[in-house]
């Protein structure tokens, strides 16, 4: 698959504006989501129920474009964890000491590619003695339309750089994570602050994306999703159903993940 074929989607960018979820289409929060971590310095997980969620274009949305249609339904048989934050520097470190030794702890891991985070994946699951994983695309869009933001993300919700204006209003760098507040699952930074690496291969739309939360593979694609937005862009580049691609051996100052399991002990 050539994903260059998609290029047009990345260049369209700035003329994709915003709208944030309709709560029909949002997940119910639970009551007490289970947290926990692994060990001193491992991600700390998050578990979401079971359940059902429409994916994809919000109705009524005239910024969604092509990438987001048709919206569709995808129901979760099993619960899952995902973490709670980005994978930071410092638990990455623990991992491969050496990468950017000068950068604080608790800063999102970024200029780490989707084979590193595969990579720091296997090892935490070694580590740990329970498979962990990246999020499939279904999973990382469920647990984000939590949001409940409204029809438009603030400067005070997420670290973006640029109102729909033009004019700077974000820090313009990374901010430590769990510096905005949560969504009502309890997770941080999933919209803005960095884009984040998930399993699935690029399509240019959900025509025969799978309706039970797996992850849409195409063994052999040299591309890989993205989501969630970053520090550098737009708010309506953060919206819970935006999708971006990356070649998988890229890296970049705004690109990190977080990691997912399915083995809940």
């Amino acid at each position: 698959m050539m994903c260059n074929v998609f290029q047009n989607v990345r260049s369209r960018r700035r003329e994709e504006a915003h709208s944030d979820l309709k709560r029909s289409q949002s997940p119910l929060a639970p009551a007490a989501a289970r947290e926990w971590r692994d060990g001193d310095d491992l991600p700390w997980m998050i578990e979401l129920p079971a359940g059902e969620f429409v994916m994809g274009e919000n109705s009524g949305d005239k910024y969604a474009n092509d990438t987001e249609r048709p919206a569709h339904r995808v129901q979760f048989a099993e619960k899952f964890a995902l973490g709670k934050f980005p994978v930071t520097a410092g638990e990455f470190r623990k991992f491969r000491p050496r990468p950017a030794p000068e950068e604080a702890d608790d800063l999102p891991v970024v200029r780490v590619n989707w084979h590193d985070a595969i990579a720091f994946c296997e090892w935490l699951t070694a580590l740990a003695g329970r498979e962990y994983r990246l999020a499939s695309e279904a999973e990382w869009e469920y647990a984000c339309r939590a949001a409940g933001l409204g029809k438009e993300i603030t400067a005070t919700q997420a670290n973006f750089l640029y109102d729909e204006t033009g004019h700077r209003i974000g820090p313009g760098r990374r901010t430590p994570v769990g510096s905005y507040p949560p969504n009502r699952f309890g997770f941080h930074d999933l919209h803005g602050n960095v884009g984040e690496w998930v399993m699935d291969t690029w399509h240019s739309s959900y025509v025969g994306a799978p309706m039970d939360g797996r992850a849409w593979v195409d063994p052999g694609s040299p591309c890989r999703v993205v989501r969630g937005g970053a520090w550098d862009y737009l708010p309506r580049l953060l919206r819970s159903s935006w999708r971006d691609w990356r070649f998988a051996v890229e890296r970049a100052d705004n690109i990190g993940f977080r990691v997912a399991t399915g083995n809940l002990k």
